[in-house]
């Protein structure tokens, strides 16, 4: 119960990282949850579901997409609304489309840094309106192992990683004279995410001509812990961050990628 009585918003919270997100901070404690993403039908699952687990949490489904200014005003002006303040955002929404550079298209980039850095600069302002005159809160922003190395057939994907790195170190400059703590996470590959095994997965199968359980034991194996990451261990420092005991920590990006970098 280490987020009790906490209002959280977390981004990208239909599925996968986001969704188990959303579950653990109702397990810790929090009061109060509003859930983003743009797929509305499985949000709205997500949240009747989380309530229903944990009754002490109000969910709040809001469909957002991070990448237009006025969804994100709007959001949190209803965060605001319905809660009163906001303690907590987890900027999770991303996206990624794997392609070697000279056949990468500007659309396929554009849409990775709108969504993976714009969106989230988005997200983190807006945030901070509404925690600036409450003197504290916490953002974290999932970030990428590809965040802190460059990723092969993956530029814009990095290259939006490593801007939201800069983006977190710079704004934790920002606001942490009022009290708020901005720090990045840097998962390796979560193996059983939709990320993976919806797009990318297949994606590499295509291009390199080798079964998907084939790619699968290829990135098992770049890891020195022999495993891919999990959401709970993720998760696991996600919490730590965002509670009272990592008061002291601002502006950090945290590798969880079992020693792969």
């Amino acid at each position: 119960m280490r987020l009790q009585g906490r209002i959280a918003w977390i981004t990208g919270a239909a599925q996968g990282l986001g969704e188990a997100l959303a579950y653990r901070f109702a397990q810790e404690g929090c009061s109060g949850l509003a859930l983003s993403d743009i797929q509305v039908e499985r949000l709205n699952a997500v949240a009747d579901s989380i309530h229903a687990q944990y009754p002490h949490s109000a969910t709040l489904a809001l469909p957002c997409d991070v990448r237009h200014e006025q969804e994100v005003v709007n959001t949190v002006e209803q965060i605001a609304r319905q809660f009163g303040r906001l303690d907590i955002l987890v900027a999770n929404a991303g996206v990624i489309h794997s392609a070697e550079l000279t056949e990468m298209t500007l659309e396929q980039w554009q849409w990775q840094l709108d969504v993976n850095l714009t969106g989230y600069f988005l997200c983190a302002r807006e945030a901070a309106r509404l925690m600036k005159p409450q003197g504290r809160g916490v953002i974290v922003q999932i970030n990428s192992k590809s965040g802190l190395k460059g990723s092969y057939k993956n530029c814009a994907y990095a290259a939006s990683k490593f801007g939201g790195i800069g983006l977190t170190q710079s704004i934790a400059m920002d606001l942490a004279p009022y009290g708020i703590r901005v720090n990045a996470v840097c998962p390796g590959n979560l193996l059983d995410s939709p990320m993976w095994q919806v797009t990318l997965f297949e994606q590499y199968a295509r291009k390199w001509g080798l079964p998907e359980e084939a790619i699968r034991r290829y990135y098992e194996a770049q890891v020195p812990l022999g495993r891919g990451c999990t959401y709970d261990d993720v998760a696991n420092l996600v919490v730590f961050l965002a509670s009272d005991e990592a008061s002291y920590i601002t502006g950090e990006a945290y590798r969880v990628a079992g020693g792969q970098l």
